[in-house]
């Protein structure tokens, strides 16, 4: 395995022409990519070795002794529409006293993705998969993450299950983990679970044709519900951003699309927060390290006091998670649409989640933003190479063997993966911005309406209604601060560089 960081010396993975032929927006924009991928220090291609790893798989993982077998459960996975690498399922089961069981089972990627092998070695370097408007540069090859380790429907598949029992109110009573053999019913999407779970659609087909699933379903969202009241009560914080998703006609780049939370989200949202926890948990009982998920205090507490203060609110002068949930609650009643632009200030002055080692008895900082003190990432071993570690300190400690990782090597992936998960981020803003930049290059001279964003001696910094896509407004700044409604008329973009520019209209 390359060590973290090291790029495969493999002659096929050198930089190289992706598509051929006459240019489209969508080759167009997956060229970008790749070449933003190889300028952020990330591989787009797969190593040649790892090809060849591939190649000898003959199937998926079979279980072995000590698999517990859950396949009788009403399994369903909830994920986008377009998503193809499942890595989790949920079902739920009522017990006596109001209380719940909730089962989370995590697909075991590393029933085939060995420890040391190219495929790992892959996996180590980049750490996260990468999405882009136009392509998707997966951390492991379609085969496995989208086939033989992904927990897809009407298929038997090897697990980690994280057993939870919730109290009535909502407060985790115990848990569990343990390996299972199970099998999803019903593959399912946000969009269309979360209309009918609020009653403004139909219930999917899958749900109507697996007996029993639907108030499973229902189940699972009153539960979901009542983790959301009880985190946000110790300070979990509902921020709100503006995320657009490039549609595509073809091959032709035809609208940006808000992507926005809904029913269905925040169900799965829960759970997982709540199967982090109990994984954290189980780790420290069995005196194991952990690569924990930690958003420290934020250092620039002070500005986010200022920000209050400048709408008639007040902060204590130390971070304070709960009060700080109190000031967005009230503000997004107060001024719903400029909720948006408030969060992402309120995102950049708390800054970036990161990972880091906890040892056995030691006091992991804990993530400010979602409440919880015990929290580690092993949810997506598809999609993110921490959780792919945190399967393999989980076998480990359910086998009672010893640890996988030296203290180390695991202190190195620490820093490892979330520098890499920074570039990631990087390469994906760059390419949304290229995507809105080419989505707008035919109407250079229209007129729009805008929102204020950001307004400094840096810039001036402007986002459309519709399309919902940020610019600079290169002329006509003057008097303008953040929350003003603006009309301004496009002026240039370079779909390369992801720049949009406007001026006052």
């Amino acid at each position: 395995m390359n060590p973290p960081g090291t790029a495969s010396t493999d002659a096929s993975n050198q930089p190289k022409p992706v598509f051929q032929g006459k240019a489209t927006d969508r080759s167009t924009l997956a060229a970008i990519a790749h070449q933003a991928m190889i300028e952020h220090g990330l591989e787009p291609d797969f190593p040649l070795a790892a090809k060849h790893e591939l190649a000898a798989f003959g199937g998926p993982a079979e279980a072995t002794d000590h698999v517990r077998d859950l396949r009788d459960r009403l399994w369903a996975s909830i994920d986008n529409d377009d998503s193809r690498d499942l890595d989790q399922l949920t079902v739920a089961e009522s017990l006596s006293g109001g209380q719940v069981r909730i089962l989370v089972a995590v697909a075991d990627v590393d029933a085939l993705v060995r420890k040391g092998s190219a495929l790992d070695g892959h996996a180590a370097c980049n750490t996260t998969s990468v999405y882009t408007p136009a392509a998707i540069f997966p951390m492991l090859p379609e085969a496995l993450s989208t086939n033989l380790t992904s927990l897809n429907e009407s298929q038997d598949r090897l697990a980690i299950v994280v057993d939870m029992v919730f109290k009535e109110d909502g407060s985790l009573s115990s848990s569990e983990l343990y390996r299972a053999q199970v099998h999803n019913r019903a593959k399912l999407a946000y969009n269309s679970v979360a209309a009918w779970l609020t009653g403004t659609g139909p219930a999917p087909k899958r749900i109507a044709e697996a007996p029993g699933l639907d108030e499973n379903l229902r189940l699972q969202d009153r539960v979901a519900q009542r983790l959301s009241g009880l985190r946000h009560h110790h300070g979990a914080l509902s921020l709100e951003t503006v995320e657009a998703q490039a549609i595509f006609a073809g091959d032709a780049l035809s609208l940006l699309e808000l992507d926005q939370t809904n029913r269905a989200t925040q169900l799965i949202e829960e759970f997982m927060v709540a199967a982090n926890a109990a994984t954290a948990i189980y780790l420290a009982g069995k005196k194991f390290p952990s690569l924990r998920r930690v958003l420290r205090d934020p250092e620039r507490w002070e500005r986010i006091v200022e920000l209050a203060a400048e709408l008639k609110e007040q902060l204590p002068a130390a971070p304070d998670a709960v009060a700080l949930q109190g000031f967005l609650t009230r503000r997004r009643a107060a001024a719903p649409e400029k909720f948006a632009d408030l969060s992402l200030s309120v995102i950049k002055l708390i800054g970036r989640g990161e990972y880091a080692l906890d040892l056995p008895a030691g006091e992991a900082p804990g993530h400010f933003a979602l409440a919880v003190k015990d929290y580690t990432h092993s949810t997506a071993p598809n999609r993110r190479f921490p959780d792919l570690i945190t399967q393999r300190l989980l076998k480990a400690a359910l086998a009672g063997a010893p640890l996988p990782y030296t203290i180390p090597e695991l202190t190195e992936f620490a820093k490892h993966c979330t520098d890499q998960e920074d570039a990631a981020t990087k390469v994906e803003r760059q390419v949304n911005k290229s995507a809105a930049a080419l989505l707008l290059s035919g109407k250079i001279g229209q007129q729009f309406d805008a929102i204020v964003t950001g307004a400094a001696d840096k810039g001036t910094w402007v986002r459309l209604y519709q399309p919902p896509t940020e610019g600079r407004l290169m002329q006509g700044t003057q008097g303008l601060k953040v929350g003003d409604h603006v009309r301004v008329k496009l002026i240039h973009t370079d779909v390369q560089r992801g720049f949009i520019d406007f001026a006052r209209a």
